[in-house]
């Protein structure tokens, strides 16, 4: 396959096999409350010192891991193919990898903002995962520093953007993702329905299947592998 605008959407899932949690499986982050909470707006507000120590923890837990095979087989697919990877995931493996185009729908945890106005690109910077966000520190307009992500209880500001890029692929491709969280979710409805679509999950993924996906059930580096076979067949 060449000279195709393969669109990927990316969930907790792919980054398993670097030794990430994933966030709503068995062992998923968001099963702990108490870190849900700290995930969250009131969070941010009601005890912001345990919100950063939260992001500290998981900023610093991704300065420890790599990219695995799943990334670096997406980002080998650009040399002869116009590739968009749309990740529901905080973490930079994409872009470590070596993916040129990625879209963070959540935030990057690699990236600070203003408390005051997340979106504001003046005060949105890079920041090093190995150095602790403390309370007090100043983003630039007064507000607490915090990280670049988007809380419960926070809209998408990038969905439509990711909505229009899907809706023009010439292939979708969909990993890893339980595709439960709103509104990322819906992004699967929006790919035309005579393109080539497949979901790769070790799970069934029933949302998928009503909609033609095909299904290649398989972890993320499996399913990569498989997905570049039918590739070299289309």
């Amino acid at each position: 396959m060449r000279n195709q605008h393969i669109v990927f959407l990316t969930g907790a899932g792919i980054s398993v096999e670097s030794g990430l949690s994933t966030f709503r499986g068995k062992d998923g982050m968001w099963n702990n409350k108490q870190w849900q909470y700290y995930a969250s707006i009131g969070g941010l507000h009601e005890d912001p010192a345990e919100f950063l120590n939260f992001y500290n923890m998981r900023r610093k837990k991704l300065a420890e891991v790599q990219p695995n095979a799943a990334h670096r087989l997406i980002a080998g697919l650009e040399g002869d193919n116009q590739i968009t990877v749309i990740t529901q995931n905080v973490d930079n493996l994409h872009e470590r990898a070596g993916s040129t185009h990625v879209i963070h729908l959540h935030g990057e945890l690699a990236k600070v903002c203003s408390s005051r106005n997340r979106v504001d690109p003046r005060y949105v910077r890079d920041y090093p995962l190995d150095t602790p966000i403390r309370l007090g520190d100043d983003a630039g307009d007064g507000s607490q520093l915090r990280p670049y992500v988007v809380l419960f209880g926070e809209y998408v500001p990038s969905f439509d953007v990711a909505r229009d890029i899907i809706s023009r692929a010439d292939v979708f491709v969909v990993i890893g993702t339980s595709l439960v969280v709103y509104p990322a979710c819906g992004l699967i409805e929006y790919a035309h329905s005579e393109v080539p679509k497949f979901v790769i999950d070790p799970q069934r993924m029933p949302q998928c299947d009503s909609l033609g996906y095909e299904h290649i059930q398989a972890t993320a580096t499996a399913g990569m592998a498989t997905l570049i076979e039918r590739f070299n067949s289309l």
